[in-house]
């Protein structure tokens, strides 16, 4: 099973539907969009193209494929506009080698990662736009795929993906791959 990873859209017409075309493109089974769907939130400037009733509708086109963790810039008030939940704090998605901790990465981090995962589990966060496709030190794998919408740090705008032989975070205009880790030696 493949799993599409977006983040941080932050009410960016234009990026979300640039992220629904390579969710599409990549064949992947589930999209899981790890927060800040609609609101720009106070610290970022306000996109260009920021339009969240849009994005809300064209996520609800898809929401029997969605997997949608709360981030810090979403509320309540955002759940009334989504045909699909979004206010949780994280999922856990088991694998037949390894299991996937979504979540947001404000309460969550990578800093702190949470003492039930183990050697082989994949923490996949957002929240800091910056991508990072790694395995830590305590054999626990780190995802972020960037943000589509305001990436930071130089980085392009962009997204992850993840099955059973690796994570990637790739381009958002080009799908180039930006980083990779291999999880093969789970199997």
């Amino acid at each position: 099973m493949k799993f599409f990873i977006g983040s941080d859209i932050h009410g960016d017409i234009n990026a979300a539907q640039q992220m629904i075309q390579a969710f599409k493109r990549s064949h992947a089974d589930y999209l899981i969009c790890l927060g800040d769907l609609l609101n720009h939130g106070p610290r970022n400037p306000i996109p260009e193209h920021y339009a969240p009733l849009e994005v809300a509708a064209l996520l609800n086109t898809l929401s029997e494929r969605l997997i949608v963790i709360r981030g810090n810039c979403d509320s309540e008030v955002d759940q009334a506009l989504c045909h699909f939940p979004m206010l949780t704090d994280y999922q856990m998605i088991p694998r037949p080698t390894h299991r996937l901790f979504c979540t947001h990465g404000h309460i969550y981090s990578a800093e702190s990662l949470p003492s039930f995962l183990g050697a082989g589990d994949v923490f996949i966060s957002g929240h800091t736009h910056i991508p990072v496709a790694e395995c830590a030190a305590n054999g626990i794998f780190r995802l972020n795929p960037g943000s589509v919408a305001i990436p930071r740090n130089d980085w392009p705008a962009s997204y992850g993906l993840v099955d059973d032989q690796q994570i990637q975070v790739l381009s958002l205009a080009d799908a180039n791959i930006l980083i990779e880790c291999s999880l093969g030696h789970l199997q």
